[in-house]
């Protein structure tokens, strides 16, 4: 029997706002979560599908529950086979994730928290975040430019200045 006292919660990721409803089922349990699809860029949907849940016991501040209670998440998206990842972000996201990929797969840990609906959220916002930002565009090229003359000339005059004060302290052995 569910509670009537639902909640809802607002996953706070740049760039996205989303919800998901779970609540107390009255016997201790809560109910299931779910991630409605994050755009993590245009022609990227993220979907639960594509993310695999792990859960475990947290260290830390918890009280009685912290040896109990599994808070600590672990999310892995397989950046590699994801059917949602378009072809021409892959290449870009493998290259960038390249030091973080564990034979294709990109994992995120939470444990800051202590309920692991909000580790859920905070390791969910992570990589969110981190493919985001892996599947940046690329920088613009630097075009190079020349100094103008005037500064060419001042930079030589201030050298010059420069040096004319070093000498000038030094001891003339003529005298």
């Amino acid at each position: 029997m569910r509670s009537s006292q639902d909640q809802r919660l607002i996953i706070e990721v740049p760039g996205a706002i989303t919800k998901t409803t779970g609540g107390d089922t009255g016997n201790g349990h809560h109910g299931t979560v779910t991630f409605p699809p994050f755009q993590v860029r245009p022609g990227f949907m993220l979907r639960e599908s594509d993310l695999t849940w792990r859960f475990s016991r947290s260290s830390g501040p918890g009280g009685q529950g912290v040896n109990t209670a599994d808070s600590r998440v672990e999310v892995s998206f397989d950046v590699r086979r994801s059917a949602s990842l378009p072809e021409r972000l892959r290449g870009r996201t493998l290259e960038r994730l390249d030091g973080r990929l564990v034979d294709g797969i990109l994992t995120v840990t939470s444990s800051e928290h202590r309920s692991q609906l909000r580790n859920r959220e905070a390791a969910l916002a992570r990589l969110v975040t981190i493919l985001r930002t892996a599947s940046d565009p690329p920088p613009r090229a630097r075009r190079p430019t020349r100094p103008s003359a005037g500064a060419v000339q001042r930079r030589i005059a201030g050298k010059k200045h420069r040096a004319q004060v070093k000498r000038e302290r030094r001891a003339n052995p003529d005298d």
